[in-house]
């Protein structure tokens, strides 16, 4: 078997295995290693740099290159592993899976917008606290205060914003890996470009604010994080109105989206959420509160209304439809 196509069918066996069994509670997933570094690392160079800027945006750099160069080694080893000793095996194609499948975060978003909605009474004066709780785990922003309407947006603009981020991404730097493998499987591969991406991810979710010493100590890990999205990002931008049911406007949706995304301060975030906003049909962005602090995101898609359930549900139909065009994509082009 080439190294394209052992590559290629691991790599859609593992969107298959995500979407089987997610992210198991009691399984040692590498993200949680991930974090577990990070903050073993964390502690010892904040007491170093103190208060001074220039010393956390170091310690920062280091904890970013500590972070991604080893998550990227460590599937690099595996690879070179499977291999070297059992390059075709069953053995070593299920660790390839697995390793893949603890990239993806398919499922475990889905499942976790679908409780949300599931947690949103049916009579508008129904109690939201269930739905406040369970929307407080995808969302950085305060919920408490969250209507109706707002708990619906902020869900939508979730479900889009990490459907590039925990889906779209990883899977394109698999793609890269198989890429590089064609050439020849000593390089790194997907797994090891996967979990360096998953890396760059969570260095960005746990330090990425800009509140206190983290404005300067999750710089190099936000801008990595940044970087390495942009390109799938905007593949999202190009693809998804093929899957939607606006596929006959793909030019104007792309322009639109562009358009009110570029407004976002983040080079990533408002384009996915304004990309998935012209498909769907919704508008989003408005005032989100971080703390003490109030945020005004660009408003996308404006002439379109508030999110409802179904808005969400479309948001996540979306996502499963564009995956399965990647995946076939993908298979097409490893074979």
């Amino acid at each position: 078997m080439s190294p394209g196509v052992f590559a290629g069918e691991a790599v859609i066996s593992a969107a298959i295995l995500d979407w089987m069994i997610g992210d198991p509670r009691r399984s040692l997933h590498p993200v949680v290693v991930m974090g577990w570094v990070i903050q073993c690392i964390r502690t010892p160079i904040e007491h170093w740099a103190k208060d001074w800027p220039w010393r956390l945006r170091l310690g920062g750099v280091v904890i970013t290159s500590l972070l991604v160069i080893g998550s990227g080694l460590m599937g690099w080893a595996i690879e070179r592993l499977i291999w070297t000793a059992t390059p075709i095996s069953w053995v070593g194609w299920l660790i390839m899976v697995i390793g893949l499948a603890s990239a993806l975060a398919g499922r475990s978003l889905h499942h976790s917008v679908i409780a949300i909605i599931h947690a949103i009474p049916a009579t508008p004066k129904g109690n939201l606290d269930d739905a406040r709780d369970k929307l407080s785990w995808i969302v950085g922003r305060d919920v408490q205060d969250l209507d109706r309407t707002g708990i619906l947006r902020a869900a939508t603009e979730s479900a889009a914003e990490n459907a590039v981020d925990g889906l779209f991404a990883p899977l394109f730097w698999m793609c890269v890996g198989i890429s590089l493998w064609q050439m020849n499987p000593i390089f790194p591969g997907p797994l090891a470009l996967a979990w360096a991406f998953k890396a760059s991810s969570t260095l960005d979710s746990m330090l990425g604010y800009r509140t206190d010493n983290l404005q300067w100590l999750g710089t190099a890990g936000a801008r990595l994080d940044d970087l390495l999205t942009w390109l799938p990002c905007r593949l999202v931008m190009l693809t998804l109105p093929v899957v939607s049911y606006r596929w006959s406007h793909w030019l104007k949706l792309i322009q639109a989206a562009e358009q009110d995304g570029k407004s976002d301060p983040s080079p990533n975030a408002g384009r996915s959420e304004a990309i998935y906003a012209h498909c769907v049909g919704v508008k989003l962005g408005g005032k989100n509160r971080y703390g003490q602090r109030w945020i005004n995101k660009p408003i996308l898609a404006k002439t379109e209304s508030d999110p409802d359930i179904a808005a969400v549900s479309s948001v996540l139909n979306l996502t499963v439809r564009l995956e399965i065009l990647w995946l076939l994509g993908l298979f097409l082009v490893s074979q």
